[in-house]
């Protein structure tokens, strides 16, 4: 027998459990069997501005649309309960508090600071229960209200307060999200509504690391802050710089002895001197640093790590954690950008890590996820158009022959073309498209690994290998070069059984070669200004791109 859908706003029905999803009975229409939802009518004045209110909302919003289908949810909800409050009680004097399910939840709300959050986000003055009185159109509010700050708090927690692209149009993360609707049915329907909402902030070895940094700042823990230093010029030994002072202080290495002259006391002496020198250069090395002794932009971020991170910067990255996926993949690969470092984790465990050079802060290599698909050896450089009107017309125009001498070429509807025919001077370049033949100067090297994206940024092989030398590495395009390929291939092809180092090795020449990786590889290339080793010892890395302080400022409005 055909079985027919069909929803009817019918009669009163008491129903065996009030907190049921939908009210249903089957019944036969015209021979067809259907099942009918009922909605039970409200019984009190309070119940029927609650209905008056999702009827409302029902009604407005787009059918079809998200709306439309969780303003149908929360109507039948309450309809399968008469429309009866799920915050609201009365006490023994008849007088309207909040329920205990809804105590509990306002216990969350206190709480709020502990998970990175603002209390008064969702205490606010809506929920004032003892402004509502008795009015049941205030009452009706409140309960409105009430569901509205729990869902809130839900998507807080569950996908983060900011959504990436206010913070760069370039982090094309879309953030989980919840049902709403269905969310205010599980709270409604458990005993422990309070758990249900701390669950669903990210349960990251490194999240939960860094909400415990957080908590001690609210329970004395963190008095005062550790010293700070700030920004400034390269710091070379021998050079005179008044951070000086506070780098002695970080490193606790004494002032000099400075003699008092006439019984005047001497200044401080602000020489970047021996004994600090070897005291940054120590520091340097603990960290993987370049151990040069020269003070610039990373060594500063790493000096201003650990007890010297403010709350502001371990929310920021909280929430950076809450825009991640529960589970990067069994083997994956990330990139951090403001830790200039690639690695590869298979099954929890770090199989590869190497150091990485990153886009500038004009060019900036964007936040996302997605798969490696591919390697290409002999990769041809696919130019993009940005570069060929800003930084490749101009060189045309003081040369002619500059094309040839990069050993690039100019396509026109797919076929190469004579470029030495073109008036450069009159031709819009974007009309064509300049690519780089394989060969040792190709900006990607012999390799590059690629995963297709809007942003047409990759991981590749370079030919200035120098650059891998430096503490602060961000001079690309927007690509990720990688210190050494090969090896990083190798740790790739734990998946690939058919294809080793040495035949990609083989296939170096001057013909582009295409490899498809049976088991596409995930890829996280994320931006975390501080890391947290097992040991809990928090790392802190340069803001790149100020991208931390902009989230920041974000978080504070």
């Amino acid at each position: 027998m055909r079985r027919l859908t069909a929803a009817f706003i019918a009669g009163a029905i008491l129903l065996a459990t009030p907190l049921s999803l939908v009210a249903q009975e089957t019944v036969m229409v015209a021979g067809v069997e259907a099942t009918r939802i009922v909605i039970a009518p409200p019984q009190t004045d309070l119940a029927r501005a609650i209905k008056d209110g999702l009827s409302d909302a029902y009604v407005a919003a787009a059918r079809d649309s998200r709306a439309y289908a969780q303003a149908q949810k929360l109507y039948f909800f309450y309809g399968a309960r008469h429309f009866e409050p799920l915050w609201l009680a009365q006490d023994d004097d008849g007088g309207i508090v909040f329920s205990p399910k809804a105590e509990k939840i306002l216990a969350v709300f206190h709480q709020a600071e502990m998970e990175g959050f603002r209390p008064s986000d969702y205490l606010t003055p809506a929920l004032d229960v003892a402004a509502a009185g008795s009015d049941p159109l205030k009452l009706a509010a409140l309960e409105t209200a009430f569901s509205a700050a729990a869902v809130r708090y839900a998507q807080d927690a569950y996908g983060g307060r900011i959504a990436p692209t206010e913070v760069s149009k370039l982090w094309t993360i879309t953030p989980r999200r919840i049902d709403e609707a269905e969310m205010l049915l599980r709270l409604a329907a458990s005993d422990t509504p309070d758990r249900i909402l701390l669950d669903l902030s990210p349960k990251h070895r490194e999240f939960l690391q860094l909400k415990a940094a957080l908590a001690k700042f609210y329970d004395g823990s963190v008095v005062d802050e550790a010293v700070v230093i700030p920004d400034g010029p390269l710091l070379k030994p021998g050079g005179k710089d008044e951070r000086v002072t506070l780098l002695r202080q970080r490193l606790d290495v004494p002032e000099p002895d400075i003699p008092e002259t006439a019984g005047v006391a001497a200044a401080a002496d602000i020489t970047y001197d021996d004994p600090l020198i070897q005291a940054v250069t120590a520091f340097q090395e603990s960290l993987g640093l370049t151990a040069d002794g020269v003070v610039g932009p990373a060594t500063v971020a790493a000096l201003n790590g650990g007890s010297a991170t403010t709350k502001d910067d371990i929310i920021a990255n909280m929430e950076r954690w809450r825009w991640q996926p529960d589970d990067f993949g069994t083997f994956h690969v990330q990139v951090n950008i403001p830790e200039f470092r690639l690695w590869v984790r298979d099954h929890g465990t770090e199989s590869y890590t190497t150091r990485v050079v990153v886009g500038t802060p004009k060019h900036q290599t964007p936040m996302f996820f997605d798969e490696i698909e591919h390697i290409v050896v002999n990769p041809y450089w696919n130019v993009p158009a940005s570069i060929a009107s800003n930084e490749i017309a101009p060189a045309l125009a003081r040369n002619p022959g500059y094309l040839a001498g990069q050993n690039m070429e100019v396509l026109y509807g797919g076929k190469v073309v004579n470029a030495a025919a073109i008036d450069w001077s009159t031709t819009n370049i974007r009309n064509f498209h300049i690519r780089q033949r394989p060969g040792d100067g190709n900006a990607l090297g012999r390799i590059k690994f690629l995963f297709p994206n809007q942003h047409d940024v990759y991981l590749h092989d370079t030919p200035s290998k120098s650059l891998f030398q430096r503490s602060f590495r961000a001079y690309s395009h927007g690509c990720v070069r990688v210190q050494n390929p090969m090896e990083f291939a190798g740790a790739l092809l734990a998946l690939e059984p058919n294809v080793t180092v040495a035949s990609l090795e083989s296939m170096f020449g001057s013909s582009e070669r295409w490899v498809n990786l049976k088991t596409h590889i995930p890829v996280h290339i994320t931006y975390f200004t501080l890391r947290v080793d097992e040991d809990g010892t928090i790392r802190s890395y340069g803001d790149v791109y100020g991208l931390n302080k902009r989230l920041i400022t974000l978080l504070n409005e």
